[in-house]
Parts: C-alpha cells; sequence; structure tokens
C-alpha cells in the first residue's frame, strides 16, 4: 500500500504575487499547466538518472518537432547545455565563432571556456546575427597550431539583441560552416519565441536546414527548472551522455525535468506561451514609440524590447519597475515580457514611462 502523505507545507510565501518587472523572463514563475505535469509525475518510483518513462516518451515528443533521429538530454540549466553542447562539437584544441554579443560570450561567466576548455572567437554584429561574411573574420588557422582551430559556429535563435534569424539565413550559415568542416549549435533558450515570431516549426530553422546540435529552452518559456541539449546530427552526439554526466549536468529525478518538457511540446503551450510573450513586447513597442524621447534600438521580433533614454529616467523608473541596464555608459536598457505579462502590466509600465519622461 502507498503511504499517505499530507498535502500541507510548513513553508511560507515570502514574496509578493503582484509585484511585475521587466528584467528577465526569468523572474517570472512556472506556467501552471506544467506545475501540473510535476505532480502528475510525482508518487512512486521511477528509474533514476533518465532510465524512466516521462525522459523515453520525451523522445517520441521531440521526434515530432526535430525528426526522428533527433534525442534530447535533459540537463539543468542553460549555461549547462551550451557548455555540454559545444563540448561535444569540438575537440580540446577547438575553438567557436560566436557573436560577440552571444549569451556564451558576456553571460556564462566564462563556463565555455573554463569549464569545456574551448576558445571563443567573437564577432561584432550589428544587429546579434552572424553571416558568412561575418563568419570569416575568424574562420582560418586550421593549421596553425599557435591558433585555436575553429571547429563549431554557435549562433543564438532568436539573438541576444531580440532579433531573430529566417530560415535562409541559418541555412546560409550552415552550409558555410559545413563546407569549412565546421558544426553549426544554436542556443535555443528562447527557440520558442524565435518560431512564434516566424510563425513556422521549430523544425524549419533547425533540422531542416542541417543545424547539428541545439540547446531547447524551457525555463525562459514556463517551465520551473530544466533546459535540453537536442541532437540533430547523431554523429555529432555520440559521446553526449558521457559529456552530460562529466559537466555535472545529469539529473537523478530526471523524470521531473522531462515532464515538463512534455508539457510544453506535447501539444501547444510552448507556442502559445511565447506567442503571448512576443505579443506583450509588440504592445510595450507599440507604446514605447509613442513616447518623445525614448529610441527603440534594434527591431522587436520576439519578447523583447531595447530601447535608449536618459540615464536619470532609467533610475527612477526602476524603482517602480525592475529592469536591466544593456550598455548603462549609452543610456541602453533591456525591457523583458513573460508568459505570463498582462496587458495591464505593460500599460501599467508605459504609464510610469510617461510620467518620468515628463518630469
Amino acid at each position: 500500500m502507498t503511504p499517505a502523505f499530507p498535502t500541507r507545507t510548513d513553508a511560507r510565501r515570502h514574496h509578493d504575487p503582484s509585484v511585475r518587472g521587466f528584467a528577465s523572463d526569468n523572474y517570472a514563475g512556472a506556467h501552471p499547466e506544467v506545475l501540473a505535469a510535476l505532480a502528475l509525475a510525482n508518487g512512486g518510483h521511477q528509474i533514476s538518472y533518465g532510465e524512466d518513462d516521462y525522459t523515453d516518451h520525451l523522445q517520441r515528443v521531440i521526434h515530432s518537432h526535430f525528426g526522428p533521429t533527433a534525442e534530447a538530454f535533459p540537463v539543468f540549466n542553460g549555461t549547462g547545455a551550451n557548455v555540454t553542447a559545444l563540448q561535444a562539437l569540438a575537440d580540446r584544441w577547438g575553438a567557436v565563432i560566436c557573436a560577440e554579443s552571444a549569451h556564451i560570450n558576456v553571460d556564462e561567466g566564462g563556463a565555455p571556456e573554463r569549464m569545456a576548455g574551448l576558445k571563443l572567437l567573437t564577432v561584432p554584429t550589428p544587429d546579434g546575427k552572424l553571416t558568412p561574411e561575418l563568419i570569416d573574420r575568424q574562420a582560418f588557422g586550421w593549421d596553425d597550431e599557435h591558433r585555436a582551430m575553429p571547429q563549431v559556429v554557435s549562433l543564438a535563435q532568436n539573438t541576444e539583441l531580440g532579433t531573430v534569424y529566417t530560415p535562409d539565413e541559418i541555412r546560409a550559415i550552415v552550409d558555410h560552416a559545413h563546407g569549412l568542416g565546421m558544426k553549426v549549435h544554436v542556443d535555443g533558450a528562447r527557440l520558442a519565441n524565435a518560431a512564434a515570431s516566424l510563425n513556422v516549426p521549430m523544425r524549419t530553422f533547425t533540422n531542416a536546414v542541417g543545424v547539428d546540435v541545439l540547446t531547447l529552452g524551457g525555463t525562459k518559456n514556463g517551465m520551473l527548472f530544466g533546459e535540453a541539449v537536442v541532437v540533430l546530427d547523431p554523429e555529432a552526439g555520440r559521446h553526449m551522455k558521457h559529456l552530460r554526466k562529466m559537466s555535472m549536468q545529469l539529473a537523478s529525478k530526471m523524470r521531473f525535468v522531462s515532464v515538463q518538457f512534455e508539457a510544453l511540446l506535447a501539444k501547444d503551450l510552448w507556442l502559445r506561451s511565447a506567442r503571448h510573450a512576443n505579443a506583450m513586447a509588440q504592445r510595450l513597442a507599440e507604446g514605447v514609440r509613442a513616447v518623445d524621447g525614448v529610441e527603440i534600438l534594434y527591431p522587436v521580433q520576439a519578447n523583447a524590447v531595447f530601447a535608449r533614454l536618459p540615464h536619470e529616467v532609467s533610475l527612477r523608473l526602476q524603482k517602480r519597475f525592475r529592469f536591466y541596464f544593456w550598455d548603462e555608459a549609452a543610456g541602453d536598457v533591456r525591457w523583458m515580457c513573460s508568459f505570463d505579462t498582462t496587458e495591464d502590466d505593460v500599460d501599467a509600465f508605459l504609464l510610469a514611462l510617461k510620467e518620468e519622461m515628463s518630469r
């Protein structure tokens, strides 16, 4: 007989759920449908370290999105996913070409270089997006033992600046990289937002255009925790299970990561959530364009709005709504929308922005 456990808890709420912000989509809680999935997977015993029924079923869900040869390796977080994926694609002497603004370069504490031992070869970009021509600035010196060997191109979809690659743009990068003997990794922390923006399936700009390995985000789109490395080219990821363990990304109770991805991907929760976040960013951008003295810096194509406004205004506004400076010296800020951002949240923020700009 299964023992009965009480549903009460001694934990207490330590935050005000009415407080909203535009700092990061990581600030949002978990989607109720994801929490329901976690409860569904709880109870009883399941084999640990990924041999559970939920992780097994996740593979079939992943096939429906990324083709029959795709394999998902759930991990704890995005940095771990990127580090593990890049190790699979490069030798110890290898290097990764990426945009200067890429998350792996500016927001992962040097983990790809420190933990994976890979040199990042960065390229300045006007909008966060790589091109074959920009890649060629670093794609040289394969026989030079004094230089780390370029072996991987890593791009983010969508980019750190909120811009989105078209399928044709990614295909051009993949064809160019493969022609030079390099593999292609996609940092897909916000892959769902890009698909929602383009109104195409995720496969259209990943396996369908030849991407080798991607990291699939979940936390920014309503999961409680967890991401996944998705191997699209089986040869590229043949040592992934060993790399995941060595990279400290093997979850013992993996069913609780896998069932969250099932909740997102089995039907359309991933798309509903991403479309909503994108729509709130468009609403925010439309309102910001009507405020004199505020400049939107990049095309608003996903769930991020980058803007420039007077520094003192940002400081006052931050006391009312949490958000981050992107380049404080220039006055650049980033405003992020989430799956749970409401129209009232956006309108309240716009009203506060107008009030602070008029002071």
